[in-house]
């Protein structure tokens, strides 16, 4: 088995690794991991097979979907994965990785960004605490250039802050899970802590050390790493971690004193090797223990308030803004604040080696024989997405992937090949190998309205063998929350009152929003400026932002702007109203007669692909569209599931095709003219 999935590599504070949306990556958790150990490297110790450094800095993985909690915005797992050895670590949390997050989820468009600072709000899955992300999204977008700088990163960056807001106990579940401030393990006094990072810190004088050793001399002492590894592994057992002898929790940390009375030096292990720098959350422990007292490494006594204590590391520091309640035995952290820089360094196609997925069967020559037998598949599956990544069309294909791989017993990825209004893509899988391990992610811009604009290289009837319909989404009528409109009557006044100010927001000619906001033109007899992209995902962005005012999106790609709020819908370009928005009026209901455009996506493979192909991926296609938790991630993202035969499909090309040739004529819409607007 091989796999191939997107990803975008970052360097996020001073770690760096790829990053993943959690659809990205296959179902279940060995599978993922196995991906992630191909992805990383991790068999060999220079990991010159995958993305890693050589190094664990250099070998960390964040995955990010929207969030399961109600009041949080985006889901973080962070993973560790090994350095030389196949294995796959989510416990613990890394603060460095997660200033990333927020970026990357904006990049893919899971979230909206505002114009200027946007903050979003994290649920770090492996410690189940939330940390507020501040990200500069200047125009709406993120900008990864900035003057911030962070010790151990060369140049300067945007700054990006983190504000914990309950990362105290969320592994073990109390700040200080032995109930004591101080342990004493084999005759050495130490604080184990549960502060963002389970820690166990130790004063370096009391191993003989001054605390201010460069990482390679720490590193050289084989007779301190061994008793420092034996003191963790009894501190685990005391924090009620169990047996961490393979786990990287929790981390050794040696603490001296700092340069100032708000400082503290720190050499923190990771753990059987010491940081070039520092751990973001590893910072927020031992400022914690620095700031509270009782500990190995508490400081003066601090009263209630705000205040900003310093890291030392061996590449510099890290500032760490507190909030401190209460005083003595009752003091307590209610929030810790610092300040990251990110960088995007890549982003693309990352190949997985075959290996690190081993059969499922123990006997592999049972697993050989029955792949000789099979006819179909014989390789992997590639769903062809003619639009951008993070889009909606995109989103609903990687649903899919997740559960086609599995029953089809072949990977399916999918390659998104976005341009030319959808031509590039379709023109691609008309004449891809007709044998079913092309296929086409097909919607109504494709094989419904495109074809009735303008003269295309493909045929969507006859270049084409329908496989399956995969669903429906309405479409709306949405305007940024800040243009001072609430209705199609508002609009329409405004636009006749500004000819020329307000514009809208194509994803490309033929595209339901640019042809819907064509005929909502012509109807209201208003005029709005047309303004393209390359996608329905970066359209919407910008009228989120205010820079387009106007967009007919379908509403699995409007979802998350209306429920941050960023958009308001005035009505539904369909024939009925919404469940879901029973307050929403129709367009026609709004005085608007002839706008009517519900969105359908299915699945195409090339023509002349043989019949019994056709028939399995149908069979695989509603097996997986029957799944509830398929229909309950596409409920949830705004789209309605459909499933049906080849003969369904077709003749419904056949009625679309002659629906929008219609229409086209009846609203005397010409390639030409369209262009011109």
């Amino acid at each position: 088995m091989t796999l191939s999935i997107p990803c975008v590599l970052m360097r996020a504070g001073t770690s760096r690794g790829p990053f993943f949306l959690r659809d990205w990556l296959p179902e279940g958790d060995e599978a993922r991991n196995q991906a992630l150990i191909g992805a990383i490297g991790a068999s060999d110790p220079l990991q010159l097979d995958g993305l890693g450094g050589g190094s664990t800095l250099n070998s960390k993985v964040a995955i990010v979907s929207r969030s399961t909690q109600p009041d949080c915005d985006l889901d973080y797992l962070f993973a560790q994965v090994g350095v030389g050895h196949q294995s796959v670590d989510t416990r613990p949390n890394c603060g460095n990785m997660l200033s990333g997050v927020a970026p990357f989820a904006i990049d893919q468009g899971l979230i909206p960004a505002q114009d200027g600072l946007t903050t979003v709000r994290v649920f770090n899955v492996n410690t189940a605490s939330r940390i507020d992300v501040t990200v500069c999204t200047p125009g709406g977008k993120v900008t990864y250039e900035g003057d911030a700088r962070i010790d151990g990163v060369a140049g300067t960056a945007a700054p990006v802050l983190l504000n914990f807001l309950d990362a105290w106990g969320s592994v073990t579940g109390q700040l200080f899970p032995t109930g004591q401030r101080i342990d004493v393990i084999d005759g050495v006094a130490l604080t184990c802590i549960d502060a963002a990072m389970p820690l166990m810190i130790i004063r370096a004088s009391d191993l003989g050390l001054s605390g201010r050793e460069r990482p390679a001399e720490l590193d050289a002492n084989p007779a301190l790493l061994a008793r420092l590894e034996s003191l963790r592994l009894q501190a685990g057992l005391r924090m009620g971690l169990g047996d961490v002898s393979g786990s990287v929790v929790p981390k050794p940390v040696l603490v001296s004193a700092g340069d100032a009375p708000n400082s503290i030096t720190s050499r923190y292990f990771t753990p059987r090797k010491c940081h070039a720098s520092h751990a973001v959350t590893g910072a927020i422990g031992v400022a914690t223990a620095f700031a509270l007292p009782g500990t190995v490494a508490s400081g003066a006594n601090m009263k209630p308030g705000r205040h900003g204590l310093v890291v030392l590391h061996p590449a510099g520091q890290i500032d760490v803004e507190v909030d401190l309640q209460g005083e003595g035995e009752q003091a307590a952290l209610q929030s810790a604040a610092l300040v990251r820089t990110v960088r995007k360094i890549m982003q693309g196609v990352l190949h997985l080696p075959g290996y690190v997925f081993p059969p499922t069967s123990t006997d592999t020559s049972e697993v050989l024989a029955s792949q000789g037998r099979r006819q179909f598949p014989q390789k992997e599956i590639h769903i062809i997405v003619p639009t951008s990544s993070g889009g909606g069309n995109d989103t609903m294909a990687r649903t899919l992937t997740r559960k086609l791989g599995p029953l089809l017993g072949q990977a399916v990825v999918v390659d998104n090949r976005a341009g030319a209004n959808g031509t590039i893509a379709s023109e691609y899988v008309a004449a891809a190998q007709p044998d079913g391990h092309t296929l086409l992610f097909g919607y109504i811009a494709t094989h419904g309205i495109n074809p009735a604009l303008q003269k295309l290289r493909y045929d969507p009837v006859a270049d084409f063998a329908p496989i399956g319909l995969i669903g429906y989404s309405p479409t709306l009528l949405v305007v940024p929350a800040d243009l001072p409109v609430h209705s199609v009557e508002e609009l329409v006044r405004l636009l006749r009152q500004s000819p020329a100010r307000l514009s809208y927001a194509s994803a490309g000619e033929g595209t339901v929003p640019h042809f819907a906001a064509e005929l909502f033109k012509l109807q209201t007899g208003t005029q709005l400026q047309r303004v393209d992209f390359s996608g329905a995902a970066p359209a919407i962005a910008d009228v989120a932002s205010g820079l387009v005012q106007v967009m007919f999106p379908s509403l699995f790609t409007a979802q998350p702007y209306l429920r941050s709020g960023k958009l308001r819908a005035l009505a539904v370009a369909g024939a009925t109203r919404l469940g879901a928005f029973p307050e929403l009026p129709t367009l026609l209901e709004a005085g608007v007669p002839g706008v009517e455009l519900t969105q359908w996506y299915a699945l195409f493979a090339p023509a002349k692909t043989s019949a019994s192909v056709v028939r399995q991926l149908n069979t695989a296609l509603n097996a997986v569209l029957a799944d509830p938790d398929t229909v309950t991630r596409m409920e949830a993202d705004g789209a309605r599931v459909q499933t049906s035969s080849p003969g369904e499909l077709h003749d419904l090309l056949m009625s679309e095709s002659e629906k929008w040739q219609g229409v086209v004529m009846h609203a005397g819409l010409r390639p030409e003219g369209l262009l011109d607007s």
